[in-house]
């Protein structure tokens, strides 16, 4: 290797130094050389001075008289400087001095500045192969990263002592190299940059540190079981020093060891931990208690991913919890909680209990499934019980409100829970067949009855709102159609009807629900009654009437739209009877080929009563006037005296009777005194009958339903749904011509809106049979042939 030398030139004033080392001077030694040999060979030159940093300074040539050329004379240092080898040598001891002071935490020397390391730095990797200088470094570091490791070998040390040396060999050991890769920064972005297989400064250090520091048995295990020790502690309860503990496991993650030596073995720890947990606390615990428990834990290793654990530990850590304290007990905690959760109505309770279980594989279908078990079973107990049968509906409606209040509420309003709400109502609600129905019909007729006063009008179409979502349940909604109809007209002919636009909006919601032609009867009752008030207004304008003594309103009704009442022929007074045959021409003037039938059981009337204490008005039903008004002719009468007067049917008189006789309101009296009626009961008009009202009402008997009365209504839906079965299966085989028993019997099921038993379908089969509308094949006698 040649000599460095260092040439100056002076031109206007101004110095430039050239370095043969520089880049910007090529070959710019050998080129001096042959220069200066030649220019001391030929002229005398001025003398020359020693500068006091070892650099010769040349002079300008003045000019010779007569001559206008400038000559530069340049010449070699007289002084003998370092070779090149010993000027690298030179600059490796002072990197590598300020490199040991870094790494003991020592000053500089005063004449080292940061500006000098950098230009050994950047005159080693010029002047030599830069890996040399790269490995030397290397050496360097691995040799003081081993001399730290015998502080971690003693063993004298407790857990957490040991971690805070570790945490604090480690703090020192990034600090340092930190300080390392600012002196080396030309080193890491020259060679290291343009030879891949090599690491970065920085790279070389966390090697080096993870070979001969963390991968030591000792210091490996003494590391990761220190942390399993202070996490433990923390899940315990007690406090611990969560930086500490950050900030090891920071070192494992940058060490590119956190999933190798450390993750596994925490999931585990974790998995045991909390698979004793949950098989203590299953036991120990009610479920609410239970659920805050999970829920807290969970919070709480959410919150260590965020403090110190690595994120992508978060995702198998929260599933191992999962697991150990939900999956595996999810089937106990449904059995064991659900339904007292579900019984005292515990929303927050449940609320968290969804939120949970949607966390896990499967946790909300079994939610689900069995949230709709409990409806079945609750429900059952209220619609199977005959007992409960009086307060039925509104049971039903409350537990209605309280599982849409918890599916809500609680389930999020789930499309799961919302159809397994559904499907257990209807399920339940048709367990007792045709019940229900009849009842949800009574409970409306009691909601739209006058002298109701419990709601308002909006609160009346909000629960005719809810009466309607039970009755989309209902399977046999024909039967609830014949008992609404029957206290509709009820209502209607006895003027007990609340409010006009209530029952029109049940009205509007049924035929909603079921089309027009479940609605068609009831709005023909409705059509009938207003155009009885504009015949009666025409009747009372006629001139024939002249003055009678009583006053008469009728109602038209078109037989097809009302319910069949039993044909009842009663002996009424001369007045009345003479009333009906004007009433009778009169309308037989002005609708030919019409017929009228009377039809007393539902008829009613105000009488004038003159007692010794009082004249008084009584409102009564039509049979109650009729006996009252045979006292006019006697004081007293016996039972077969009064049937004889009347002519009304048995039951009807005795019924009657009871409500003048034995009520509140006794106008008569019966000896001897008791509730029923007996043969032989005489009866006698009250003449100390006494009351504070003017007009009085006396319980109208035949208002309420009798069993034989709910018999009859239940026989006529059965013979109307025989009429609809025989009309679906003469549909059927109309357009089949042939078809095989159990085609026809599903295809029965399909059109047929009410439940009905296979029995039943082959009775009608047969009848049909036996009327000539179809056949049995003669080869196949499961299968029938439709006669035209």
């Amino acid at each position: 290797m040649s000599s460095s030398f260092v040439s100056e030139s002076v031109t206007n004033g101004q110095r430039k130094r050239f370095s043969s080392g520089s880049p910007d001077c090529p070959h710019l030694h050998k080129k001096l050389c042959r220069h200066t040999q030649h220019m001391m060979e030929n002229q005398k030159l001025a003398n020359f001075s020693v500068a006091p940093n070892g650099v010769n300074k040349t002079t300008v040539l003045g000019k010779k008289q007569g001559s206008e050329k400038k000559i530069l004379a340049i010449k070699n240092f007289k002084v003998h400087n370092q070779s090149a080898v010993d000027h690298m040598a030179q600059s490796w001891e002072f990197l590598q001095e300020a490199v040991v002071a870094i790494q003991e935490s020592r000053k500089l020397r005063d004449n080292l500045t940061q500006e000098d390391l950098y230009r050994y730095v950047d005159n080693l990797i010029t002047q030599q192969d830069p890996s040399r200088l790269y490995y030397d470094l290397r050496e360097l570091t691995e040799r003081h990263i081993k001399s730290r490791l015998n502080q971690f070998l003693s063993g004298t040390s407790d857990r957490l002592t040991f971690l805070r040396q570790l945490n604090d060999c480690w703090t020192h050991h990034c600090h340092q190299m930190k300080m390392v890769c600012n002196i080396f920064l030309a080193l890491d972005r020259g060679y290291v940059l343009q030879n891949a297989q090599v690491s970065s400064i920085w790279d070389m250090g966390l090697e080096l540190f993870r070979q001969h520091i963390l991968e030591e048995v000792v210091v490996e295990n003494r590391c990761v079981d220190g942390l399993l020790m202070m996490i433990e502690k923390e899940r315990s309860g007690e406090t611990i020093d969560r930086s500490l503990v950050k900030s090891l496991l920071r070192m494992l993650s940058s060490l590119q060891v956190y999933h190798k030596i450390f993750e596994n073995k925490f999931l585990m720890a974790t998995e045991q931990l909390y698979l004793r947990e949950g098989q203590r606390l299953t036991q120990d615990r009610d479920v609410p208690q239970y659920l805050l428990h999970v829920d807290k834990r969970l919070t709480e290793e959410n919150n260590r991913v965020l403090h110190y654990l690595d994120m992508s530990t978060k995702r198998q850590l929260i599933y191992c919890v999962e697991k150990q304290l939900l999956s595996e007990h999810k089937t106990f905690l449904l059995q064991k909680g659900l339904d007292s959760l579900l019984d005292q109505n515990r929303r927050l309770d449940l609320s968290l209990l969804y939120s949970l279980f949607a966390r896990i594989k499967g946790g909300l279908e079994d939610l689900c499934t069995h949230f709709n078990a409990y409806i079945k079973s609750y429900g059952k107990t209220i619609v199977i019980n005959p007992e409960k049968d009086k307060g039925m509906v509104q049971e039903l409606l409350d537990f209605k409100d309280k599982m849409d209040g918890i599916v809500s509420e609680c389930f999020n309003s789930s499309d799961k829970f919302v159809l397994a709400l559904k499907e257990a109502f209807e399920h339940f609600i048709n367990q007792r067949l045709n019940k229900p129905a009849e009842l949800i019909a009574k409970f409306v007729d009691s909601k739209l009855r006058a002298g109701n006063k419990e709601a308002t009008e909006d609160e009346l179409e909000r629960l005719l709102d809810k009466i309607m979502v039970l009755f989309r349940f209902i399977h046999g909604k024909d039967v609830f159609e014949a008992f609404y109809k029957k206290d509709l007209a009820k209502r209607l002919l006895v003027g007990k009807s609340a409010s006009v636009d209530a029952e029109k909006s049940m009205l509007s919601k049924l035929k909603q629900e079921c089309g027009p032609g479940f609605t068609s009867k009831l709005e023909g009752m409705f059509k009938d009654m207003e155009l009885s008030k504009d015949i009666m207004l025409a009747f009372k304008q006629n001139s024939h009437l002249g003055s009678t003594p009583i006053e008469l309103n009728v109602n038209i009704l078109t037989m097809g739209y009302w319910p069949n009442y039993p044909v009842m022929e009663v002996n009424m007074p001369l007045e009345m009877v003479h009333y009906q045959q004007i009433f009778t021409k009169f309308y037989l003037a002005k609708h030919c080929n019409r017929k009228l039938q009377w039809q007393p059981t539902l008829g009613h009337c105000v009488l004038k009563a003159a007692f010794p204490q009082g004249s008084k008005e009584l409102q009564v039903s039509l049979f109650q006037g009729l006996v009252l008004l045979l006292f006019n002719k006697a004081d007293q009468m016996t039972l077969a005296d009064i049937a004889t007067g009347t002519n009304i049917e048995d039951g009807e008189l005795r019924r009657t009777l009871q409500s003048l006789a034995c009520g509140k309101a006794r106008v008569i009296q019966k000896s001897p005194r008791g509730k029923d009626i007996n043969d032989e009961d005489k009866f006698s008009y009250n003449k100390d009958f006494t009351n504070q009202l003017f007009r009085i009402r006396i319980n109208q008997i035949q208002m309420k339903e009798t069993s034989e009365e709910q018999q009859q209504t239940e026989e006529r839906v059965y013979q109307d749904r025989q009429y609809q079965i025989d009309a679906a299966i003469v549909r059927i085989m109309k357009m089949r011509k042939v078809l095989p028993h159990n085609l026809l019997i599903t295809e029965l099921y399909n059109q047929l809106k009410f439940p009905v038993k296979p029995a039943d379908l082959k009775k009608r089969i047969e009848s049909l049979i036996d009327r000539d509308y179809m056949e049995r094949d003669k080869d196949n006698p499961n299968t029938y042939n439709y006669v035209a």
